[in-house]
């Protein structure tokens, strides 16, 4: 585009501008006013049909005395609150104390029926059987077996086994293993 015509556009733009400027002035400050639509607002109010319109003060005394008595909990908290305190009996309950049960006792879904150790006796490896009798799993002390249990210590005669998730441990007997029939 030339500068010749970008200079007519701007002014042909310039034009425009004043003229539709003059036209809001003039319709601004026209003397006509223009007909506004005849309206009442009065026509449809109709007052309340009211005995005594006077102030019942002794009704807003009593409704300024109300005390609320639910239960006061801040709505931005997320905590929940304390649960209402019971109302005193009158006859003293007799609680029987209660001896502290600890977690249930650990079950191990596997039978210890043997063990095998190397000519010095220092590296010993256990045979477990899971509960189905099909499988056999082979673990020396420190090896995790069927996913959840490691062995703590091996013996002749027993297997200790800690729950690698809790921390709670039991002793497995050696088992003699069931014949196959």
């Amino acid at each position: 585009m030339s500068s010749r015509t970008k200079i007519i556009v701007e002014v042909v733009l310039l034009v425009v501008l004043a003229g539709s400027g003059v036209y809001y002035y003039r319709a601004q400050n026209s003397s006509e006013p223009e007909a506004a639509p005849a309206v009442s607002l009065d026509a449809r109010f109709t007052p309340l049909n009211v005995d005594n319109p006077a102030l019942r003060l002794d009704i807003l005394k009593r409704f300024l005395e109300l005390e609320y008595k639910g239960v006061h909990r801040s709505i931005f908290s997320a905590t929940l609150p304390p649960p209402p305190v019971p109302p005193a009996s009158k006859q003293p309950v007799i609680v029987a104390p209660v001896a502290p049960s600890g977690p249930p006792p650990l079950t191990v879904d596997a039978k210890y029926f043997g063990y095998v150790s190397d000519l010095g006796g220092n590296h010993r490896r256990a045979f477990f059987a899971t509960a189905n009798n099909e499988d056999v799993v082979i673990a020396s002390e420190g090896d995790t077996f069927l996913g959840r249990f490691r062995i703590v210590r091996l013996t002749a005669t027993s297997a200790d086994v800690e729950e690698v998730s809790s921390g709670r441990r039991t002793t497995l007997a050696l088992e003699e293993p069931s014949p196959i029939g």
